[in-house]
């Protein structure tokens, strides 16, 4: 009995409201900040530095949610970051970036996905409507068979456990943290660094609200979902260990593919004159 009200409490930490228990803000001196008692977070960038945060737990496999409202106006030079990873030498990593522009002009998230410190997985994508008017949400899905990122409900990628079939790397044994920041990039960011950050515009803010992570909390080398038993007291809690796209989802994720990916690794073949990397030669 002692043993399931530990695995009940620890499954449910995950779901606590109140960002106050979910997140540290690690660096920013001062310029990140959780206000309105804990439901909403706040990330500022000015000239002198930019603020970041990471979560209290680790987890290995989830489907987390965060809403985000980014950077308004001119935005450019900017990049808001929100991904996992397990910060090891080797390391695994679910990425999203937020690259900013010229107001009027789309933001660019720009994705990866890094496997035993490899990354090279480049999607990107403009978004369907504008991500600083309102709060959007970001979602990573990661089970043992696949990740798939999605925003407000619709998939835009997906990546497949292909580690048996073709010895591709699949993040399956490192639990991650959350991490998010904002920070300058205008070396980069914007039009490859042509573009640069408008102080003026400064202090810049992106803004974090209704974080949920139904997840598989890791914690003194054990992991809250090592349980296989069917008697938790909440039987279909887990069922994203097994989500797939339903035939619905796998139209909308070919929809926003087409109309609204600006860049994939998998077709760049200038970048790759030895072969594309192996999981592109497959259909995914």
């Amino acid at each position: 009995m002692l043993l399931m009200l530990l695995l009940v409490s620890s499954i449910l930490v995950c779901y606590a409201g109140n960002l106050n228990g979910d997140f540290d803000i690690t660096w920013g001196d001062g310029r990140g900040k959780i206000l309105n008692n804990g439901q909403l977070l706040t990330l500022s960038l000015d000239r002198a530095s930019g603020s970041g945060f990471q979560s209290k737990h680790e987890y290995l496999f989830g489907k987390i949610d965060m809403q985000i409202k980014l950077v308004p106006g001119n935005s450019a030079g900017t990049v808001t970051t929100y991904y996992l990873s397990s910060k090891r030498s080797t390391w695994d990593e679910i990425d999203l970036e937020f690259l900013g522009n010229l107001s009027g002009d789309p933001y660019i998230l720009h994705t990866n996905i890094y496997t035993q410190g490899k990354g090279d997985r480049e999607q990107q994508f403009y978004l369907w409507f504008d991500p600083t008017s309102n709060f959007h949400t970001y979602s990573i899905l990661w089970n043992p068979q696949r990740i798939i990122l999605s925003v407000d409900g619709t998939p835009i990628r997906e990546f497949k456990n292909l580690e048996a079939s073709i010895g591709v790397p699949f993040p399956k044994s490192q639990p991650m943290r959350i991490f998010s920041s904002l920070w300058n990039a205008d070396d980069w960011a914007t039009r490859g660094g042509l573009v640069k950050t408008d102080w003026s515009q400064a202090p810049f803010t992106a803004s974090y609200q209704n974080f949920n992570a139904n997840a598989c909390v890791w914690s003194s080398g054990a992991s809250s979902c090592s349980s296989s038993s069917s008697s938790t007291s909440r039987p279909t809690s887990k069922s994203w260990l097994k989500e797939v796209l339903d035939t619905s989802k796998q139209e909308r994720l070919k929809w926003v593919q087409k109309n609204y990916m600006i860049y994939n690794y998998c077709i760049d073949i200038k970048r790759f004159p030895q072969g594309l990397p192996p999981e592109c030669r497959i259909k995914l």
